[in-house]
């Protein structure tokens, strides 16, 4: 496994990070196809034998119990300063007015609850899951430098969001000498290229590390176009992501995989692991060779032709996962 610096900071992540939005109790939240504690954990701790140190929850995953599974199976498959925990916020964790969003008043009470969930001190990535458009983006940028400043993270992080959105934050934050956000968590894979046209130039010049989500299109690189897996058929976000266009695409990975002789998944990986400005993708993993494809894409280098050929067949999408 090889490292490289999140961004311009000097931690040190690994080529892939390991999302774990797969990991909870399936009756919390709507996420019906989470594998339970017992189904998880071996997969966290492959990922650790693998040399994967960097794992990405949320606190609205299954409800927060994500973070639970997750501070467990680190705490008992590796020490603290050997790996990387991110977590994010923005979504709504309990009733009532104040129960989610980016206020002084929600971020507060979330770091304090996902801490305890996770089970650490601190955790060392603190990310905006999204845009608050209820809240001033400056009372956001305060309360995560406090939050840095308290020591209950290390670095913050943004994600989804428009181009100029993030440029903003990151003026306003080196107006007022407040902790710059670090990471941009994006959704980009095959099917979905609209970051390329402003976030990834943005991220590139500013020295933003990008880590994006859903490498794998929510499993349809890795897949005939029509078969279907219990995570699509219950997975309503997800059936808003892609169109039938979309479709061609997807049978270039196949063919591309089919003359190299490996899976789908790998070539999909690899294409991404190919773009400069792509630090880390975020995998997830809940079949024991998920986890094998993902590091074996890290050698497999794609030639131009081959790049060419899966890139060729892209339409534009209209903006999806901001929300």
């Amino acid at each position: 496994m090889d490292y490289l610096n999140l961004g311009k900071t000097g931690l040190k992540v690994s080529k892939l990070c390991l999302g774990c939005m797969t990991y909870g109790i399936p009756e919390r939240g709507n996420h019906l196809w989470t594998l339970n504690e017992e189904q998880s954990r071996p997969f966290i701790q492959k990922a650790l034998e693998l040399g994967i140190n960097f794992f990405d929850t949320a606190n609205v995953y299954s409800d927060g119990t994500s973070e639970e599974i997750v501070g467990r199976a680190l705490r008992d498959f590796a020490t603290r300063e050997e790996v990387v925990i991110a977590t994010k916020v923005h979504g709504r964790m309990r009733p009532g007015p104040n129960g989610q969003g980016l206020s002084r008043k929600a971020i507060y009470a979330e770091i304090d609850a996902s801490l305890q969930r996770l089970g650490t001190d601190y955790v060392d990535l603190y990310q905006i899951h999204r845009w608050d458009n209820t809240t001033p983006i400056e009372e956001t940028l305060e309360a995560l430098h406090d939050v840095v400043k308290a020591g209950k993270a290390r670095y913050i992080g943004a994600s989804s969001m428009y181009a100029w959105q993030f440029a903003k934050a990151l003026y306003l934050a080196d107006m007022h000498g407040w902790t710059r956000f670090v990471s941009m968590q994006n959704h980009y894979n095959l099917l979905y290229r609209e970051e390329e046209r402003e976030m990834m130039g943005l991220c590139a010049d500013q020295g933003i590390g990008v880590i994006p989500w859903s490498p794998l299109a929510r499993g349809r690189l890795t897949r005939a176009w029509d078969e279907r897996t219990e995570r699509a058929e219950t997975d309503e976000f997800g059936k808003t992501l892609y169109t039938p266009g979309d479709q061609q695409i997807v049978e270039r990975v196949a063919a591309v995989a089919q003359q190299r002789g490996v899976p789908r998944a790998q070539v999909a990986l690899a294409w991404m692991l190919s773009k400069p400005f792509v630090t880390a993708p975020i995998i997830g993993a809940s079949k024991p060779h998920h986890l094998d494809d993902a590091v074996a894409s890290l050698e497999l280098k794609l030639t131009p032709q081959e790049i060419t050929t899966l890139e060729e067949p892209y339409i534009p999408h209209r903006l999806a996962g901001f929300s």
